[in-house]
């Protein structure tokens, strides 16, 4: 057939290579279009471009529905369904082919069209990266020129035959999608199928978001769009607490609460999802915030609360106990890699023929443990005579109503600390003052006075231990001196909660002797006597 000009299409000719069937069809829009075709350069050698059958399946374009070559629906238009046509179209109508070639070509090879696109146009994208990433479509963006399409028109389908994507519906189609999502929504949490419902939901707040995003915000129709899109976020929020995913519920519901502030329902997700990654202190200001939204929920929150109190309390024996485990795992081997290095030693002394008998170890034993004693007590040295000497040379001799008696040693205090402290190193000691210390102050909130002092009297202990192997005075003697303030303190409103008045006197004098100007120590000693 002979090739013709196009009515009403300036630029385009159009020849038929092989006829369709059927009568000229009537694509109204939204008419899904099936084809495969072949791009040509109007030169002598008439170069292959693109070919859809080279890259293994057909083309598809949606009919009315801003595609970005806009004279291809036009050709379309002009086909019968198996018909074969070639068009020549002037250059006035292929400036944005390069375009649509790299995202088809990009589809064909199972990637993302818009892969390292910014926000923009497509002709933006180009003029911003200045390739398309092909030589031969850089060279069509460069000089426009005509081009020849080669198409045949595969299948034409209804409308209404296929799911229809969201960018394809007008702002009445995405409302009236909406509520048969949510009812389908609905249908799969009753089935137990939360992924399922919570995607559906999604969907359907996706295309709430769409519409509202057209509206002025503060306008009725913006503001009535956002009120429905809080059930559909709070029933997704529901879906991923059944399925465990907590911090996806607390961006959520977080995002929710921005805009709207008095949403009950949003604050209670959001506390049952704190609850669950164990976020105590956020946790109870949402469960607080709900009863103070909804008196009558009251009752409800204060079960919450004590089921926070009793799952932190368990999560905190729990650690507990995992720590104590590791603790003495560690002091095994330590012990039993002593016992390896002692029998190593004996082994040495056997080889070389040094017999000692047991006195003699013994006696060589406690000299190496004073000289390890007199270094730790540096640079307070112990005399032979059991005095203690300072930098300057002055002996120290303790006498009766000295103030050095408070410095003396945690076994003197306390018989029980030198088994306490016996096999642990500094460093376990130090973090057994942090553990005891962070065990007393929850005791107290529980309000168990008694086992809190315990805790408190056993750090102190280990704080007298520690500072007696360190230099006096000197900054780490000064630094486990700060530690052991707090500790006395607590100690000491443990034993005004006991009635025990008469310690806690004697705990605030010897303080006070160091700490003058503390005022906590002078309130708990007039309370005291």
């Amino acid at each position: 057939m002979e090739e013709t000009y196009l009515l009403n299409h300036v630029g385009v000719r159009k020849k038929i290579l092989a006829g369709g069937t059927g009568p000229l069809p009537h694509f109204a829009p939204g008419t899904k279009l099936v084809f495969h075709f072949q791009t040509l350069l109007d030169n002598f050698e008439r170069t292959v471009v693109d070919d859809s059958r080279l890259a293994g399946r057909p083309a598809e374009i949606f009919f009315g529905k801003m595609f970005k070559m806009e004279v291809w629906e036009n050709l379309l238009a002009s086909m019968r369904v198996g018909e074969v046509a070639e068009f020549w179209c002037d250059a006035i109508h292929t400036g944005l082919y390069p375009i649509v070639s790299k995202g088809m070509r990009l589809i064909a090879q199972g990637k993302d069209p818009l892969e390292g696109q910014r926000h923009m146009c497509g002709m933006g994208n180009m003029f911003h990266y200045h390739s398309t990433g092909f030589p031969e479509l850089d060279e069509l963006m460069r000089t426009p020129q005509p081009l020849i399409f080669i198409m045949e028109l595969l299948q034409v389908g209804d409308p209404m035959s296929y799911q229809r994507e969201s960018w394809m519906m007008e702002k009445d189609e995405k409302l009236q999608t909406v509520p048969i999502l949510h009812m389908q929504g609905n249908l799969l949490v009753k089935q137990s199928k939360y992924r399922e419902a919570a995607s559906k939901y999604k969907e359907a707040v996706l295309l709430l978001k769409t519409v509202q995003s057209r509206e002025m915000p503060g306008d009725i129709d913006y503001i009535n769009l956002g009120r429905m899109i809080i059930p559909l976020e709070l029933n997704y929020c529901q879906c991923m607490l059944e399925l465990e995913e907590y911090y996806d519920v607390i961006e959520h519901t977080t995002e929710l609460l921005e805009k709207h502030k008095d949403c009950v329902k949003g604050y209670y997700k959001r506390a049952k999802a704190h609850a669950a990654v164990w976020n105590e202190k956020e946790a109870r200001r949402d469960f607080n915030m709900v009863a103070h939204l909804d008196i009558t929920l009251a009752s409800l929150i204060g079960r919450e609360l004590k089921a926070l109190s009793d799952s932190m309390k368990e999560k905190y024996w729990e650690e507990k106990e995992q720590y104590w485990n590791k603790l003495e795992t560690k002091e095994n081997n330590n012990k039993e890699e002593g016992r390896d290095k002692d029998e190593e030693e004996e082994e040495e002394e056997e080889d070389n023929g040094k017999q000692k008998d047991s006195k003699s170890v013994i006696t060589e034993s406690e000299d190496e443990v004073g000289e390890e004693k007199g270094k730790a007590l540096s640079p307070s040295i112990l005399c032979a005579e059991g005095h203690k000497e300072e930098p300057g040379g002055n002996k120290v001799t303790p006498t009766e109503g000295n103030d050095n008696e408070e410095e003396a040693s945690a076994s003197e205090i306390n018989p029980n600390t030198a088994t306490e402290t016996e096999g642990k190193d500094w460093q376990q000691m130090l973090r057994l003052v942090m553990l005891l210390q962070k065990e007393g102050n929850f005791l107290i909130k529980e309000n168990q006075f008694l086992e809190a002092s315990e805790k408190f009297t056993e750090a102190i202990n280990y704080v007298d231990t520690l500072q007696n192997m360190v230099d006096q005075p000197g900054e780490d003697w000064d630094s486990l001196e700060k530690v052991r303030l707090p500790l006395t303190l607590n100690l000491s409103q443990c034993m005004l909660e006991l009635k025990q008045h008469q310690q806690v006197v004697e705990l605030n004098n010897k303080l006070l002797k160091k700490h003058e100007g503390n005022k906590k120590m002078y309130f708990d000693k007039e309370i005291g006597t």
